[in-house]
């Protein structure tokens, strides 16, 4: 027997088994700000570990900032 794999992943089950009920327009807003405010934390966190292995400085970053590093189509 083949299996398929799921189309959700298991956080995504999880939230729907939490919130298999209506929640009311403020709850979803704050709901929100908290995944927001999760994934944000996540990206800052990623983004300081680069700087700190890469050993950049605010220099390099504002150089960064005003370079063209996008490739163009040929």
């Amino acid at each position: 027997m083949q299996r398929h794999k799921q189309p959700l992943t298991n956080s995504q089950l999880e939230i729907l088994k939490a919130f298999s009920h209506d929640l009311s327009e403020e709850d979803l807003k704050a709901l929100k700000k908290v995944l927001a405010d999760f994934f944000a934390e996540r990206a800052i966190h990623a983004a300081n570990k680069v700087w700190d292995e890469k050993g950049w400085t605010d220099e390099d970053v504002d150089r960064l900032l005003h370079s063209k590093l996008r490739k163009r189509e040929k």
